[in-house]
């Protein structure tokens, strides 16, 4: 065999292998976002885990429907509402035999609902001012949760998660 087909077939052999490479990079888990969503991804999960954890649920697990009322989010944290309520949506939706997720609020004058559906009120508030690191900025925060019946005004319960967001991320 010539020398140069030699070094063909071996360069075959790599454009194969990169080629396989490539595609099974593209078929793995992606992870967690990299992206702003990052530093609210594990707010949305905790929030989520909080709110299904809560005492008034009155149907089992997979029969839940919560309508998410859009998050009341304070301008000094840099963070849309539409941002953190697809973070919150994303995390209640990973939850296995979780609720049923509506991005939709009845509105006030609604005054029947079945058993199964809750309103998910969700207000971000910042905490104070930004705490300077050696290599980032903290954002106090302060996530307060509400769970009510649609037509209801009082909520049923209430739990304030704290806790410090990366601004780098945002």
């Amino acid at each position: 065999m010539p020398r140069y087909a030699s070094t063909i077939h071996t360069a075959g052999w790599l454009i194969a292998l990169l080629i396989a490479l490539t595609l099974s990079g593209c078929a793995s888990n992606p992870g967690p976002p990299k992206t702003v969503r990052q530093a609210l991804y594990g707010l949305g999960e905790r929030a989520a885990e909080t709110a299904l954890a809560a005492p008034v649920w009155q149907v089992p697990d997979g029969e839940r429907v919560l309508l998410l009322a859009p998050a009341e989010i304070d301008a000094a944290l840099s963070i849309e509402p539409a941002q953190f309520g697809e973070t919150l949506t994303r995390a209640l939706l990973a939850v296995n035999s979780g609720p049923q997720v509506l991005d939709w609020t009845p509105d006030r004058a609604t005054r029947e609902a079945p058993d199964n559906q809750w309103l998910l009120e969700s207000r971000l508030i910042a905490e104070g001012p930004a705490l300077t690191l050696s290599d980032r900025r903290l954002l106090p925060y302060r996530l307060e949760l509400a769970l009510r019946r649609p037509g209801n005004a009082e909520p049923r319960w209430q739990q304030t998660l704290t806790g410090a967001l990366d601004a780098s991320a945002l």
